[in-house]
């Protein structure tokens, strides 16, 4: 079943549930957010993995974690970066957070936040559920890494499709 839905969900399944405008809208989440914290945020959305990935069982939270490195969201300065991850061919959130801030925040937090943006997501509203998942680890990291004067922005804001 799993092969099925990675091989009929494709590119165009994504911009059907996160259009231009969804995306411009959860990079100004993000811009916005990152006023109030020291942390940085990555937001990905991948339709579906490659066929040999589902071949070989890699999970959502596997190509997670390889994404946070191959995006270089562990390379800031106060180990504060966190990524979102969404896959939805599996209809998984996934949150990858660095050492500074995975420290700081129990795993059921950030369970908690993917729980949230998945019954949004499984109810259409993408755009809502995505801001609404930026914006609690944005107080996290509020919470945790508070702005600094004179801090710059790291990471890109903008959300990334693969």
């Amino acid at each position: 079943m799993r092969i099925l839905r990675h091989l009929f969900t494709d590119h165009s399944a994504a911009r059907r549930a996160f259009p231009p405008a969804t995306l411009k809208a959860i990079g100004a989440a993000i811009s916005r957010d990152e006023l109030r914290h020291d942390g940085e945020l990555r937001f990905v959305i991948e339709a579906s993995l490659p066929l040999m990935h589902v071949l070989h069982k890699q999970s959502s939270r596997t190509r997670a974690i390889e994404l946070f490195s191959q995006l270089r969201v562990w390379d800031t300065e106060h180990n504060s970066g966190v990524l979102i991850y969404v896959l939805l061919a599996d209809r998984k959130v996934e949150v990858v957070a660095d050492r500074g801030i995975h420290a700081k925040v129990e795993d059921g937090t950030w369970e908690s936040v993917c729980a949230t943006m998945q019954q949004a997501f499984a109810t259409g509203r993408f755009e809502a559920g995505a801001i609404a998942g930026v914006d609690a680890i944005s107080d996290l990291l509020a919470l945790h890494f508070p702005r600094a004067a004179g801090k710059a922005n790291e990471l890109p804001d903008e959300p990334v499709m693969l």
